[in-house]
């Protein structure tokens, strides 16, 4: 696998990591994590034809955590490779940018953006076409890295280098988004957030790095300093 690192952030990354997707011990086991956590905050659907619009949908991590709540789940992503293995799992994908979505106006029931706004340069243009395509009392569910000394520090310096985690440059620090800017985002689209630290729980990411096998729960923790969820519903 390539180790050499390029222009941090550039897609073209994922089209190399495409078999690392749903590798147990691979470089995206964190994303499946992050994707379980983010699915536990995803209720049954409450009407039939209930649509979820997973924005940043990579290879489809979170469809087996919302395959059985009734959702039809749509996957937006520039990433061809990666769309690929989100259809193995189910989901109807669409190759499509994030800042335009191919999506009317108050269409999905539910919005995931899973770390996805600290890969947007445009992070205004995100958020509001992630609440553009959200109907009056849809849930808009996220999570990201906030833009601190301590994100930095562990997602970058220290998780680039830990074998079977964050692959080199697959992140740029700059893109990184405070909690606080995120929320007022939002709010300017009718949409208010509640957010929440999380972080891996110890002991069980402890036997994770011996043995690379099972899967890892994230807590809720008081501080958002490196990785935070944030969700909420559109308002009128």
């Amino acid at each position: 696998m390539p180790t050499s690192v390029r222009e941090r952030n550039n897609l073209r990354q994922y089209d190399e990591l495409a078999d690392e997707w749903w590798r147990p011990g691979g470089r995206f086991a964190m994303l499946r994590w992050i994707a379980a956590a983010r699915a536990a905050l995803i209720p049954p659907a409450t009407r039939p034809g209930a649509v979820l619009v997973d924005i940043g949908c990579g290879g489809g991590l979170l469809a087996p955590h919302v395959a059985g709540k009734g959702y039809r789940h749509v996957g937006v992503d520039l990433v061809t490779s990666a769309l690929a293995r989100a259809r193995e799992q189910g989901v109807r994908v669409v190759c499509a940018d994030a800042v335009a979505l191919p999506v009317a106006d108050a269409a999905a029931d539910v919005v995931s953006a899973g770390e996805l706004f600290e890969h947007v340069p445009d992070l205004a243009g995100a958020v509001r076409e992630a609440c553009r395509v959200l109907r009056p009392g849809g849930l808009l569910v996220a999570d990201t890295l906030n833009a601190t000394v301590w994100a930095r520090l562990l997602a970058v310096t220290i998780g680039e280098r830990l074998p079977g985690f964050a692959p080199p440059g697959i992140h740029d620090p700059a893109l990184f988004v405070p909690p606080a800017r995120l929320t007022a985002e939002c709010a300017r689209h009718g949409v208010r957030l509640r957010v929440r630290g999380v972080r891996p729980a110890l002991p069980a990411l402890l036997r994770w790095f011996v043995t690379r096998r099972g899967e890892v729960p994230l807590v809720p923790t008081r501080s958002t300093a490196v990785l935070y969820q944030a969700w909420g519903t559109r308002h009128e």
